[in-house]
């Protein structure tokens, strides 16, 4: 989901020895705002650009920010904490629905390791099948 494009520009940083996420202006980059208080990855914007998500460790963490004649952000809370996988590269491996109410995550399994998959063909020929569609 990418950030209407009146949002400033979103940026990871390591310079001070952890990884933080910064919001700076756009285009010029040249003010800067903290984002997180305790560290930081996998930064994304709601879609309305008024919330700001991101993971620390396996918190889910959000700040309200708003946009009038300058960029001012609130302090971060915890939203949920769990068991989700996190991109060692800092992207951000989860995804927000549109309200912002909801979040689409991959949930790590404590179980025996995967040892087979099953794949459906023709998926939405037996969704039909299963689940006619209205007439």
């Amino acid at each position: 989901m990418s950030p209407p494009s009146s949002l400033p520009a979103t940026r990871k940083s390591d310079e001070s020895g952890t990884r933080e996420i910064y919001v700076r202006r756009f285009p010029d980059g040249n003010v800067r705002w903290k984002i997180s208080s305790a560290g930081g990855t996998g930064p994304m914007w709601s879609l309305k650009g008024d919330e700001f998500f991101y993971r620390q460790g396996s918190a889910m963490m959000v700040v309200d920010v708003s946009m009038g004649d300058d960029f001012s952000a609130g302090r971060p809370r915890e939203l949920f904490d769990g068991d989700f996988d996190v991109d060692a590269a800092g992207h951000a491996g989860y995804d927000v629905a549109p309200d912002g109410e909801s979040f689409v995550m991959i949930q790590q399994s404590r179980d025996e390791p995967l040892t087979e998959i099953h794949v459906v063909l023709n998926w939405f020929e037996e969704l039909n099948r299963l689940v006619p569609p209205p007439h």
